[in-house]
């Protein structure tokens, strides 16, 4: 874990490069041997992606499908763990292929070590993120 920044302080450092669209300085963010989680992705969706290369691969052209506006709503707590953080948060856009409104609220739980993401785990709702897509996948 970095010296400076706490779990808190790093979750918020991902959010504010997810806001960017930086798909690349996100996983930049993660360890190389990282895993991500995703409990309640819709079926085609990978549930669990390891190493940096994996989840790039998976984020890279999210910008190129969704365009997130704001994150309305972030709720970040510290635990008894000091490498990891809770946040609660919402993102608020478009998708760009059909103008549909995108409106997502998430938990997500890391774990850091060295101050980069070695545990990401995001649960969030799979019926709202395909009726925003109009029926279509990511």
């Amino acid at each position: 874990m970095s010296d400076t920044l706490t779990a808190v302080d790093l979750f918020r450092r991902s959010l504010d490069r997810f806001l960017a669209k930086d798909m690349k300085g996100w996983t930049d963010l993660c360890a190389e041997d990282v895993v991500a989680e995703f409990p309640f992705a819709p079926e085609g969706s990978p549930t669990r992606l390891e190493g940096r290369t994996a989840v790039y691969e998976y984020l890279r052209g999210y910008p190129d499908v969704i365009d997130v506006a704001k994150i309305p709503s972030v709720k970040v707590y510290a635990t008894d763990d000091p490498n990891v953080a809770i946040g609660e948060w919402s993102a608020s856009g478009r998708v760009l292929a059909n103008g549909n409104a995108y409106e997502m609220s998430y938990a997500t739980f890391v774990t850091f070590r060295d101050g980069l993401i070695v545990n990401y785990r995001e649960y969030w709702n799979p019926q709202a993120f395909l009726a925003a897509l109009g029926g279509g996948g990511f």
